[in-house]
């Protein structure tokens, strides 16, 4: 037995350092890849931020939302979450994935906007003096459906996204946010820059236009029109700003 000191073998030159673990991270400091830090780790983060998750997708709520209630389904393979989301949607094994999780995602939007705004709205006038002990229901009688919320909601992805990993957008159809700060924002989900989930499979015509060089940043600078009443609006972002916040409060009560 040699009596020198045995040496700590050294480590490989070509061996990688343990990856860094950013799951419960800031997002923000991570620019175009921020949405990465909630998928290895997803149990780690606040439920103010992830709405749930399972082996397949996490659903969050968006840091930066354009609606008054915006998540985003992201799936956790790298497979897919590393694709273009038009290619990735276009592709029938995929596109059998995300619609289950989606229209479940699209359940809890709807409640979300029902626990906020369900005690304001006329549609809900009924059935809301039930649940809070106003009026009684009759023993074989069933509690009032109320307003469907879910017509309310808008499920889509951006043909040119913002981020780097495969999101859809699953938000209500208000467009009322202090986030919302620029004509692109409005734009990304007033106009075909916003490419519905239902569209998919693409039609010949629509694939073609999303190809179309240009076409986007032509729609992200189009005339800014109002969703729900359609009145135009031009350049003037802030006129239109205020006139949200007008329709916002007529479109809760209705």
């Amino acid at each position: 037995m040699s009596s020198s000191r045995s040496k700590r073998p050294n480590s490989s030159p070509t061996s990688s350092p343990p990856p860094k673990k950013i799951a419960n991270s800031n997002p923000f400091h991570f620019g175009r890849a921020g949405l990465g830090v909630y998928l290895s780790d997803p149990s780690s983060h606040p439920a103010s931020r992830m709405i749930y998750h399972n082996s397949s997708f996490v659903a969050i709520h968006d840091l930066y939302p354009k609606s008054s209630v915006h998540a985003l389904l992201i799936p956790r393979e790298e497979k897919w979450n590393s694709m273009h989301p038009k290619i990735a949607l276009s592709n029938p094994e995929f596109l059998e994935m995300v619609r289950p999780e989606a229209e479940k995602l699209k359940g809890i939007v709807a409640s979300e906007l029902r626990r906020k705004y369900g005690p304001e709205s006329a549609e809900e006038l009924q059935r809301q003096k039930i649940l809070n002990g106003e009026v009684n229901l009759d023993v074989d009688a069933e509690l009032p459906e109320g307003r469907n919320w879910e017509k309310d909601v808008m499920i889509g992805i951006h043909m040119h996204p913002s981020m780097d990993h495969l999101h859809i957008h699953v938000l209500s159809v208000d467009r009322y946010s202090s986030c919302l700060k620029k004509r692109k924002h409005y734009n990304s989900f007033a106009t075909p820059f916003f490419v519905n989930l239902s569209e998919f499979p693409l039609s010949e015509e629509r694939q073609e236009a999303l190809d179309r060089k240009g076409q986007g940043k032509a729609w992200l600078e189009d005339n800014l029109k109002c969703w729900r009443c359609g009145m135009q609006f031009g350049n003037k972002f802030t006129r239109l700003k205020e006139h949200l916040e007008l329709e916002f409060d007529e479109w809760k009560k209705k």
